[in-house]
């Protein structure tokens, strides 16, 4: 990136590794939603220089197409959870920094988690969190912008409680009328719950016009 943290389009992206797009930059609100806005994202590791991504094809899941498997549809029937919007942000990124994220699988770093948390403090970056018997059980975190949400991680401490947020996410997002969840890079697990590939041209479609 340039000192004027312009982004090049997200067709110039590289096919190896899939999706790396420019490197440098900073984790400025400005800076994450211009580039949100252009389908492209952050993803490093502490000993990386700051790298931004946009994958072609481009993992995504449309709210209405969650696929409930059959043991899936057991555990909503006998699991006595609670979903919360936005209760608790810093702990659901704390908890996704523990663990690796899908596809490319780099870590978030404490600088990121301090990006987000003031992005969820201007009302961009939203979680949600899932309870069972009392206690955090899973959650996930995004950006909202328009109609899409990126979503950027999600985690579980007891069986389904990632599965349950993603499905209590999209189930949201049908009824305030999102009509993408950007899942970023691909991975099995996603895949198994209904996300799917599309082309990047495909994907543009989806991105905010009025950011």
């Amino acid at each position: 990136m340039d000192g004027k943290n312009e982004f090049p389009p997200i067709e110039e992206a590289l096919s190896e590794p899939n999706g790396l797009l420019a490197f440098g930059g900073n984790l400025k609100p400005k800076t994450l939603i211009k580039a949100y806005s252009q389908g492209i994202f952050p993803w490093f590791s502490e000993q990386e220089p700051l790298l931004w991504w946009s994958p072609n094809p481009r993992m995504v899941l449309f709210p209405e197409k969650f696929h409930v498997s059959r043991s899936f549809k057991r555990a909503l029937k006998k699991t006595q959870y609670t979903p919360h919007f936005n209760r608790d942000f810093k702990t659901v990124i704390h908890h996704c920094a523990q663990t690796r994220k899908d596809g490319l699988g780099t870590w978030i770093t404490q600088e990121m988690k301090v990006a987000y948390q003031k992005l969820h403090e201007m009302g961009i970056a939203h979680s949600l969190e899932i309870d069972i018997n009392g206690k955090l059980a899973g959650g996930i975190y995004g950006i909202a912008l328009e109609n899409i949400f990126y979503g950027e991680s999600m985690f579980s401490t007891q069986t389904n409680g990632s599965k349950f947020a993603l499905y209590e996410l999209c189930s949201y997002l049908i009824k305030n009328n999102f009509k993408i969840l950007d899942c970023q890079a691909h991975s099995h697990h996603l895949e198994s719950m209904g996300a799917e590939l599309i082309s990047i041209r495909k994907f543009k479609e989806y991105l905010p016009q009025k950011v």
